[in-house]
């Protein structure tokens, strides 16, 4: 099963955190993806660090094509509003709909995919 790494693990990943040993395993194993919206959010502050290498190694990940199903994100923030979950942005729901979508698994430090996991029984949450 593939696993759609967040900008949340990426930038620990860059900062050589906690993260960094399993994310290696990972990326050695062929089993990371990734998609524009993380990109969006990764690659402006690596142009202004003028880490070209970064954003080219980046870019030679498998990426994941995005096809929104706005109903669905309308719903999901709806479920969440309902149940007092409460901040999360379209972004991460645009996320969490493309890794239902592919049947991925999601990897990331930002609470806002267990709390949508709440709701949305279906996330698959790599740890």
């Amino acid at each position: 099963m593939s696993i759609l790494v967040d900008s949340s693990i990426w930038v620990d990943y860059f900062k050589s955190g906690e993260n960094s040993v399993k994310l290696d395993g990972l990326l050695e194993n062929d089993k990371i993806v990734i998609n524009d919206i993380i990109l969006a959010e990764l690659e402006p502050f690596l142009v202004q660090k003028k880490q070209y290498k970064i954003i080219e190694l980046l870019h030679a990940i498998k990426k994941l094509p995005l096809q929104i199903y706005w109903p669905g994100l309308i719903r999901w923030q709806a479920d969440c509003l309902t149940s007092g979950i409460n901040g999360i942005g379209i972004p991460d729901l645009i996320i969490a709909q493309n890794a239902k979508q592919q049947d991925c698994e999601i990897y990331s430090l930002d609470k806002h995919y267990r709390l949508l996991n709440n709701v949305v029984k279906e996330l698959k949450l790599f740890s």
